[in-house]
């Protein structure tokens, strides 16, 4: 099989496609016939060893995968060949095939696209976790989304309005906050290009509260940090909960009297290690996720599709922050 390699530590341009051998079955493990692959941020960082995990190399990057089961290991008796099925990989995504637990598959309907099923997961698995079980996100609050235009920005934006909420879509651009509305979202603002002095962290603030209006937000996402994450606090409510998603702009130093006086929360959202810890939380949740996009109410966005052969192309692309929506990389 063909797949994608990081043999150094570098940006895109060091990935390699090489041939290596297919894939077997160990006890609890299937392999899929990869059809598509999701590109996130992770896989920006996974590559240069600056994320969470560091696997050993050579690694194939791509945490999220959908497509077919072609074989299944000893003790598999939750799927069957030929079966259909989307999957949390962590990495090894950008291949032909890829061997993982069974427990990290979860099937598909038949009318559910393969780059949709592999644009699902993660986008939605981190924004529900963190508006639902981090965020406490109730009906009409008001939930501000930075990096709105996103893969985590608009999954967080349809999620937010099929809780109730009231959705304020923050981006780089008209452009993206005109897509972000297209998905759900009541309003937007137009925030500028960091980096900040204090003068204009205040002055954004003051940006960000005249969008969200005089009481602030009840929730922020966070999917952008820097600068950002400052004064995003200072247009908080009372009692607001700050959600921290990731920091493609920087990793913020935040005042804590910000806190104080706003009464407010700073929570972490790590869903990764959330599935790990709590395995039938994330089951309820991906059930409930399926459940949303069958009524309609959520639906990945796919903006660019990459062949396996320019998957470096794909991750370079989605570093430079202007993709909109999801990149997936497809195995025709």
């Amino acid at each position: 099989m063909k797949a994608v390699l990081s043999k150094t530590v570098g940006g895109p341009e060091t990935l390699v496609l090489e041939e290596l051998p297919d894939p077997v079955a160990g006890p609890g493990q299937v392999v899929l016939a990869v059809k598509a692959c999701g590109v996130n941020y992770p896989d920006v960082l996974i590559i240069e060893d600056k994320y969470q995990f560091k696997p050993e190399r050579p690694f194939a990057p791509g945490g999220e995968v959908s497509g077919l089961v072609t074989s299944v290991g000893e003790g598999v008796t939750t799927l069957k060949v030929g079966q259909r099925v989307l999957a949390s990989t962590g990495w090894g995504g950008m291949a032909e095939q890829v061997a993982l637990d069974a427990n990290r598959c979860t099937p598909i309907p038949d009318n559910m696209p393969f780059d949709e099923a592999a644009a699902f997961i993660l986008t939605y698995g981190t924004s529900y976790y963190a508006l639902k079980d981090r965020g406490r996100l109730k009906a009409d609050e008001t939930l501000l989304v930075l990096g709105a235009a996103g893969g985590v920005g608009l999954a967080a934006v349809e999620l937010g309005k099929a809780a109730g909420a009231r959705v304020i879509a923050a981006c780089s651009s008209q452009e993206k906050v005109d897509l972000a509305i297209k998905h759900g979202a009541d309003a937007g603002v137009v925030y500028p290009r960091g980096p900040f002095d204090k003068d204009g962290q205040k002055a954004l603030a003051e940006l960000i509260k005249g969008a969200c209006g005089p009481n602030g937000w009840d929730v922020a996402y966070d999917a952008v940090g820097g600068d950002y994450s400052e004064a995003t606090i200072r247009a908080a409510g009372w009692g607001g909960r700050f959600l921290v998603i990731g920091f493609p702009s920087g990793i913020p130093k935040i005042p804590l009297n910000l806190t104080l006086l706003k009464s407010c929360d700073i929570v972490g959202v790590f869903w990764g290690a959330s599935v790990a810890r709590d395995p039938k939380g994330h089951v309820q949740n991906v059930r409930e996720l399926m459940d949303l996009y069958a009524a309609g109410k959520i639906k990945p966005y796919v903006s660019e599709r990459f062949p396996l052969a320019k998957a470096g192309d794909a991750i370079a692309h989605l570093a430079s922050r202007k993709a909109m929506g999801k990149v997936v990389v497809v195995n025709e």
